[in-house]
């Protein structure tokens, strides 16, 4: 696999990790509030071997913690930087895939629990800037929107019935506005809390199989 590359675009600091030449697909991997670009390429390497792996570091500070967008307190979000965040990543999204040439890539999203969060956030207000999403942990990032057509899109959502952070029925209204979306939307439950499980990396990898 060639080396790491690191760069600057659209207002983010990035990883990139080019994969193999005849790499099927894409992951754009989003990082949970206190990470940084280097915490979930390993994981996405080892669930998709040879996978260009692209990994923004959340551009918004809280304490210190690397986001992706700012929040008043645990579970309340500050809904206009939320849609801010949401079209600087789309914008950061295009420019990366055509500098780092992978636009000829379809390209899944996979994020937790902020990343999550956030890349929920870009597909309801931006439309299908990626082929398909899995988002673990997420919860519902507006009280009203509008969401884009979304026809067909493949959305992957795990939850945990005993989350006390993303509780389960913002996870339920987020997937319902993905259905009113017309996305196809599979829900999968699992009898975890917040933190990841193997049963969460079984989930991510199906997911992230080209036949899905």
């Amino acid at each position: 696999m060639t080396l790491t590359q690191r760069g600057e675009l659209a207002g983010y600091h990035y990883r990139f990790d080019p994969g193999e030449v005849n790499a099927t697909f894409a992951v754009l991997v989003l990082h949970g509030t206190g990470a940084d670009e280097d915490d979930l390429p390993p994981l996405i390497h080892d669930i998709a071997p040879g996978a260009p792996v692209l990994s923004p570091r959340g551009n918004v500070t809280e304490n210190g913690m690397n986001r992706f967008f700012r929040r008043f307190s645990e579970g309340v979000f500050d809904e206009a930087d939320v849609k801010r965040r949401s079209a600087e990543l789309a914008d950061f999204i295009q420019q990366a895939r055509e500098h780092l040439a992978i636009d000829h890539l379809p390209l899944v999203a996979a994020g937790y629990p902020n990343g999550a969060n956030i890349a929920a956030a870009t597909i309801l207000q931006e439309g299908p800037i990626v082929s398909r999403a899995v988002l673990l942990r997420p919860m519902m990032p507006f009280t009203a929107i509008k969401p884009a057509a979304l026809d067909g899109l493949e959305i992957t959502i795990i939850s945990g019935r005993h989350d006390p952070i993303c509780p389960p029925d913002s996870a339920r209204t987020l997937a319902k506005a993905f259905e009113l979306a017309r996305a196809t939307v599979h829900h999968e439950w699992l009898e975890a809390s917040h933190g990841l499980t193997h049963m969460d990396v079984d989930f991510v990898r199906e997911a992230l199989t080209p036949e899905s």
